[in-house]
């Protein structure tokens, strides 16, 4: 094995600690019995926690070898994702060279160094049965993909089927951890700084929020023209708490996932690194929505002129594959004060602040403002019932209104949240008596 591991090229860097490197040292190696068993079984560990976490079935070992390929970022697999394969490049030639060496590895016989090690892992991950079900695996697209392709892989007659089969895959989904997931944080700042795939990420639809449909059309309307390969404008949901601004952004990246959308949420001490996130991301194959939850500033605070460089204004424009989603509780999102009038100026009828242009002009640079206020009663009761049937909850509406008011006026008013967590509580009563 480690023989044809050293032969990679392009996919040499398989990264610091990689399964498949260190898999190939230890069975190469002349170690004692006992410490190469421990090197193996450390190994085949993290092939099932991989599993565990993609819901990889049947042949570990050969979705492993998958998962490697798909999440290589390389100079020929970012190429890939962005153009396709080109007809007769030189680097096609050091491509299927890779791959047959993964194609040897798909099929590689074990059998000589479990009889050795007196072990049956092996045998065991390459005709392995999941415990978990399908339902509960936070990556269930990612697990498709792999399981899919893996099958077609080891299926290939030869090399130049691999190619075709892996570079499709990268223009069609894309390659790496952007490609595989559709929602990511970040963490550590400047060169250090990187993406960390959020695995259990929202699957609410837009259909599952109730009322707000003209907000919800504008939203949709802007995301699907960016995420298709049109022009967008960046986007301020505003308005009262629980209202669900948060949730119709979450619910625009699932809609569109398909399309190639993809999601960075980041915080407000994070803006200093906003060029940085924009500088990894700007060469993707992806249209990215970058997203800002409740954001507002207080009036000491100045992280906003980060952010208002990077919207508009800066020597750099900001690339066509992306846009910054925002929601706030204010409409103008920087405390003002009266302070801030004393530079005014008066002449005529005209009245100017400098410092007032200054805070007003973050929220103007949003080309799209939605506008999402608290529903009437009425409408609340509305969202109440639409919840209850979809919940299939079995109660009299004479009952569940007066519940249902009961709820608002111990939890803050009338809003969407409080309409959803209600519903919820119900629904926890009746699982409870149904359990008894």
């Amino acid at each position: 094995m480690l023989k044809e591991v050293s032969k990679l090229l392009i996919y040499s860097d398989l990264g610091g600690d990689s399964i498949l490197e260190n898999l190939a040292r230890i069975i190469a190696s002349n170690d004692d019995k006992d410490t190469k068993i421990r090197g193996i079984y450390t190994e085949v560990k993290r092939i099932l926690d991989l599993a565990t976490s993609y819901g990889f079935d049947t042949n570990l070992w050969q979705n492993y070898l998958t998962f490697l390929l798909i999440t290589n970022e390389n100079s020929f697999s970012l190429t890939c994702e962005r153009k396709g394969a080109s007809d007769g490049g030189s680097v096609n030639i050091l491509a299927k060279q890779d791959f047959r060496i993964f194609k040897n590895l798909f099929h590689y016989d074990f059998t000589s160094i479990e009889k050795e090690l007196g072990i049956d892992c092996f045998s065991v991950i390459t005709n392995y049965h999941a415990i978990a079900k399908r339902e509960q695996i936070y990556n269930k697209t990612v697990s498709g993909w792999v399981r899919a392709l893996s099958q077609k892989i080891a299926a290939a007659k030869d090399e130049n089927e691999v190619f075709d089969l892996v570079t499709e895959h990268y223009r069609t989904c894309g390659v790496g951890m952007l490609g595989m997931n559709r929602a990511f944080r970040i963490q550590g700042s400047g060169k250090d700084l990187e993406f960390c795939p959020i695995n259990n990420a929202s699957s609410v639809r837009l259909s599952d929020i109730v009322g707000y449909e003209s907000q919800k059309k504008e939203l949709a309307e802007n995301t699907e023209a960016f995420a298709k390969g049109g022009k967008g404008n960046n986007a301020l949901l505003y308005g009262d708490s629980g209202t669900g601004k948060s949730t119709s952004i979450k619910a625009v990246l699932n809609e569109y996932f398909e399309d190639g959308l993809r999601m960075i949420e980041i915080y407000k001490h994070q803006f200093r690194d906003l060029s940085r996130v924009i500088s990894l991301i700007k060469n993707r194959n992806y249209r990215f929505i970058i997203y800002i939850d409740d954001l507002s500033f207080e009036d000491h605070e100045i992280e906003y002129k980060f952010l208002k460089a990077v919207i508009e204004g800066g020597v750099e424009e900001r690339p066509d594959n992306i846009l910054i989603y925002a929601t706030s509780n204010r409409r103008h999102l920087i405390k003002e004060t009266w302070n801030d009038r004393n530079d005014m100026e008066f002449k005529g009828e005209i009245h100017h602040s400098d410092t007032v242009e200054e805070k007003l002009s973050l929220s103007s640079r949003f080309g799209v403002l939605i506008n999402y206020s608290s529903p009437a009663y009425d409408e609340y009761l509305n969202i109440v019932r639409e919840l209850a049937k979809r919940e299939n909850l079995n109660i009299e509406d004479e009952e569940l209104v007066a519940l249902a008011k009961r709820w608002e006026i111990r939890h803050g008013g009338v809003s969407g949240r409080a309409a959803r967590q209600f519903i919820d509580y119900m629904t926890g009563k009746s699982e409870d008596k149904t359990t008894c």
